[in-house]
C-alpha cells in the first residue's frame, strides 16, 4: 500500500518519454546524467517526478561553460550521420572512446557499456537532400534536439543554387562558419559502374536525357557544392567521399583544384586524406576520403603559412588523431585496439524479442551463395565490413546456418536461426545511438520509413563518431586557425 502511494507522484521512463516526445532511452540517459531534478532509481528502474521539467539542451563547453556557437551548413545531408557528429551530445560504446588521447573532451560515463559525448560548439542551421526517407529520419531525431525541421530542404542542390542565383531568392543562411557535405559517391564507388564525372544519372537521381547539361550529372555535384561555398563563403569546408575516388584516374586532384579555385582562389585546400573509421572507434572497416578547404582571408598569418606547406605541422593538421589501431604494427602510445562487432552488438536481443522496431526489421532475403555480394557472415571478433547503401538482398548476414558455413557455433547451438543484419545492428555498427529511429511509421501526415529505405540511408551515412572526431579537431584548432577576435565581414 505504501509502495503504491509512493508511486503516485512519479512516472516511469516510458511514460515520461511519451509526455516529452522523446525516446525512453533518452530519458534514461538524462537520468544517468543527473539532469532530471528529483529522479530516483528503484529496483533498477528510473522514476521521474510527475512535475519534472524536460531538461534544456546543454550548451557546448566543459561543465556547461558557454562558448561561441559555430554555424554549420550541411549539404547532401542524408539521414544526418556527419551532422550528428558535428552536433555531438550522443552515446557511444565506452570502448569506442579513448580518454587518454582526448582527455580534454567532455565524456561522461552512462553505465558499464556506454559513454556520453558532450555537445560541440557547432550548430546545424541548414541541411538538404533529395530523399524523403532521409529527411524523415533526420527531422525525427534532430527536432528532439531543438533543431528546427524547417532547416532541412528536400531539394536538389542544383535547384537550390539556381533559386538563389537566378531567382534572387535567399536560400542559404548567412554567416556560415563551416560547410560540410558528402557529395554523392555512387559514380566513384568500386561497387558501382564508376562513371565518375561522366555519370549518366542526374542531380535528382533520375536517368539523364541526351540534351541535359553534363554539369548537372550526379558525378559533378561537388561543383554545385563549390557554388554554395562561393555563395556562403564559410571559414572552412569539409567534403567527404568514398576511397574509390582516389584511384579513379586523377579525380582527387581535379576535385582539389576545383575546390581551391572557388572565390578566385580564396581557399587553401589541404591534400586530401583517406580515413578509416575503424581507427576512430567505429566497429567497421570503412574508408572515406576527406577534403578540407580554409578561407585565406579568415586565417591568422601563422595558420595561412602552416596550412600552405606541403607537409603541415602536427599542431595545425586538421585531420583527427587516431585513437584505435587495426594492426599491432600500427599501434602507438595510448591507442586502443579496434572495437569489434561483438562489442557493438552483444547487448541486443534477437529481433523477435525486441521492442525496438528498428531491431525487429531485418531482410528476409535468402542466402544466394558466397560468390554474390552481401552473402558473408560478419565476424564477431573483428571489424564489420563497410555497411553499404543496399536493399534487402545485399545486406550482410548476422549469422549463417551451419549448412551455409556459419562460424558462430555457440549461437547455432542455441538454436538461433540464420538471418541478415537488422536495421538497428547496421545503425550500431555505424555508431548511431539507439534513440535514433530509422524504421518510422507514417504519423500525422509525415513520411514513413520502411526497413528497406532505412538500410539505404544508414549505408549512405558518415559514421557519427567519425564525424565527431572531425568536428572536435576543428573545434580544438579553431582559435589557432582563425584567432581570438578576428571578424570576417564578407558573409554579412
Amino acid at each position: 500500500m505504501q509502495r503504491r502511494d509512493f508511486m503516485r507522484g512519479y512516472l516511469t521512463a516510458v511514460e515520461t518519454a511519451e509526455r516529452w516526445n522523446i525516446t525512453t532511452r533518452r530519458v534514461q540517459i538524462l537520468c544517468n546524467q543527473n539532469r532530471i531534478t528529483g529522479a530516483i532509481k528503484e529496483s533498477g528502474v528510473w522514476l521521474i517526478p510527475f512535475g519534472a521539467k524536460k531538461p534544456e539542451r546543454l550548451k557546448a563547453g566543459k561543465k556547461g561553460e558557454k562558448i561561441k556557437q559555430l554555424r554549420v551548413l550541411s549539404l547532401f545531408s542524408g539521414c544526418g550521420g556527419i551532422d550528428l557528429g558535428f552536433e555531438g551530445d550522443f552515446n557511444v560504446l565506452t570502448a569506442s572512446v579513448n580518454s587518454q588521447i582526448h582527455s580534454a573532451w567532455s565524456i561522461s560515463k552512462v553505465d558499464s557499456r556506454w559513454s556520453h559525448l558532450g555537445k560541440t560548439a557547432f550548430h546545424t542551421v541548414f541541411a538538404n537532400d533529395i530523399k524523403p526517407e532521409a529527411k524523415a529520419a533526420w527531422t525525427n531525431y534532430f527536432s528532439g534536439k531543438g533543431i528546427d525541421p524547417e532547416n532541412y530542404y528536400l531539394d536538389s542542390i542544383v535547384d537550390l543554387v539556381k533559386l538563389q542565383k537566378e531567382n534572387k531568392i535567399n536560400i542559404f543562411p548567412k554567416n556560415i562558419d563551416v560547410l560540410i557535405g558528402g557529395f554523392p559517391c555512387q559514380d566513384f564507388s568500386v561497387s558501382g559502374k564508376r562513371m565518375g564525372f561522366e555519370s549518366t544519372t542526374g542531380h535528382d537521381g533520375k536517368k539523364m536525357s541526351a540534351e541535359e547539361p553534363t554539369v548537372e550529372n550526379r558525378g559533378q555535384l561537388y561543383m554545385w557544392m563549390r557554388e554554395v561555398i562561393s555563395i556562403t563563403k564559410p571559414k572552412v569546408f569539409v567534403a567527404e567521399n568514398v576511397k574509390g575516388l582516389t584511384n579513379l584516374k586523377d579525380a582527387k586532384e581535379v576535385i582539389e583544384r576545383d575546390f581551391a579555385s572557388v572565390c578566385n582562389g580564396g581557399y587553401i585546400v589541404v591534400p586530401a586524406q583517406v580515413l578509416n573509421a575503424g581507427n576512430y572507434g567505429v566497429p567497421q572497416g570503412r574508408e572515406r576520403v576527406i577534403f578540407y578547404g580554409f578561407k585565406k582571408s579568415a586565417l591568422t598569418t601563422e595558420a595561412l603559412e602552416e596550412l600552405s606547406k606541403d607537409t603541415i605541422s602536427e599542431g595545425f593538421n586538421p585531420y583527427p588523431i587516431k585513437t584505435h589501431y587495426l594492426e599491432v604494427s600500427d599501434k602507438k602510445p595510448h591507442m586502443k585496439k579496434y572495437v569489434t562487432v561483438k562489442q557493438a552488438l552483444e547487448d541486443l536481443v534477437e529481433p523477435e524479442e525486441s521492442t525496438d522496431i528498428s531491431q525487429q526489421k531485418y531482410s528476409k532475403a535468402k542466402f544466394m551463395g558466397k560468390h554474390c555480394q552481401g552473402q558473408q557472415e560478419v565476424k564477431l571478433e573483428g571489424l564489420a565490413p563497410t555497411i553499404r547503401s543496399e536493399h534487402h538482398g545485399n545486406i550482410e548476414f548476422r549469422r549463417l546456418s551451419k549448412e551455409h558455413g556459419g562460424k558462430h557455433k555457440k549461437e547455432l547451438a542455441q538454436g538461433l536461426p540464420e538471418r541478415r543484419l537488422s536495421v538497428r545492428e547496421c545503425a550500431r555498427i555505424q555508431t548511431f545511438p539507439d534513440e535514433y529511429s530509422f524504421v518510422i511509421p507514417a504519423m500525422n501526415g509525415n513520411k514513413s520509413v520502411s526497413g528497406s529505405e532505412a538500410y539505404k540511408i544508414i549505408g549512405n551515412a558518415v559514421p557519427p563518431l567519425l564525424g565527431y572526431h572531425i568536428a572536435k579537431r576543428l573545434e580544438e584548432n579553431w582559435k589557432l586557425y582563425f584567432g581570438e577576435e578576428k571578424n570576417d565581414n564578407i558573409n554579412k
